[in-house]
């Protein structure tokens, strides 16, 4: 008998592998979201409002959340533009009871959600020990914590009828690490996801996708700075938002389980895993990823230091992360 659940698990591997290899070159079918209701958090940043159009052309209703209501608000105008239902929400994603209560609203006023798309985030920028406690917190809060959060306020509604998309924009910086906090905090959300995904298979909820997303640096601004060796930022540069958030739609429509963006991601994914620590370590050190996040870091404190205040000026005494992305995504 065990022989034979060995032998179908091999027989599945096969399959699957071959499956992936096809794939790889044949054009997936992508699925129709017409009339779906989507959520996208971070909606006023670069890539949200970038995710909100796209699901707009494919003719998705939007839920767009932000704590910045101006920037989200521009963004429900731009997707109007397009003829799709739009709400647009200021929540906090630090604050559970915000989101909990947001969600209570969002069901109120417009129904189930069955496309939620994680895409918020933020970086506090400093190096660890002189990085304000409140700073890594809400790091870990936005970045991490609040998919737990996310996932227990719309995730029942998808399993009473099994069916909905559960997106989650994490990072290559997920996959493997440098010198930040951001790194440690979308090391969590890759945990999450793939954890996640492995609780609706097993309980056998076929009809709930999940898409988890890792891009490489994205050129938003919000990482401006970080590079690794001079001599391989031809080879990798920093990602277009808009190629990025195209590359996600395509992998979210074809229901992917997870996409690298640019697939050269694939390679230090797998090497992390396959070669020892200190390989690892000496192709850190090679491609300058030991410290590809130090002259951003550094450029974070110049702009802080330049910001001091002086005692006649107590305009932002009470903004301790003035320079901290606020809840917008990467």
């Amino acid at each position: 008998m065990h022989f034979i659940y060995l032998l179908l698990m091999l027989l599945n591997l096969t399959f699957s592998i071959l499956n992936a290899v096809i794939q790889t070159f044949l054009r997936p079918r992508l699925k129709c979201v017409d009339g779906e209701l989507c959520l996208i958090t971070g909606a006023g940043g670069a890539l949200g409002r970038l995710f909100a159009l796209e699901f707009a052309k494919e003719g998705a209703d939007l839920v767009l959340w932000d704590c910045n209501s101006d920037a989200n608000e521009h963004t429900a105008r731009l997707a109007r533009e397009l003829g799709v239902q739009v709400r647009a929400y200021t929540v906090d994603l630090s604050k559970r009871e915000s989101i909990y209560e947001a969600a209570e609203e969002v069901r109120a006023d417009v129904g189930c959600v069955s496309i939620l798309v994680n895409n918020a985030g933020v970086v506090a920028g400093r190096r660890l020990l002189d990085c304000p406690d409140e700073l890594l917190e809400r790091t870990l809060l936005v970045n991490c914590h609040a998919l737990f959060w996310m996932t227990k306020a719309f995730l029942p509604q998808m399993k009473v009828k099994n069916h909905g998309h559960m997106v989650t924009v994490a990072s290559a910086l997920g996959l493997f690490s440098t010198a930040c906090d951001y790194c440690a905090s979308k090391f969590g959300a890759v945990g999450f996801h793939e954890s996640l995904t492995h609780e609706l298979l097993a309980e056998n909820l076929s009809g709930i996708k999940t898409t988890l997303v890792c891009p490489y640096i994205v050129d938003t601004g919000m990482f401006a700075g970080c590079e690794i060796r001079k001599e391989l930022r031809g080879l990798i540069p920093p990602l277009e938002p808009l190629y990025t958030v195209q590359q996600a739609m395509k992998a979210i429509l074809a229901e992917q389980r997870m996409i690298c963006i640019p697939r050269l991601m694939y390679i230090p994914f797998l090497t992390r895993a396959l070669l020892p620590w200190e390989a690892n370590v000496a192709t850190y050190r090679f491609m300058g990823g030991d410290k590809c996040m130090l002259p951003f870091i550094k450029n974070i404190e110049m702009k802080n230091s330049s910001h001091v205040q002086s005692p006649l000026d107590s305009s932002s005494l009470s903004q301790p992360g003035l320079f901290m992305d606020k809840c917008k995504d990467q």
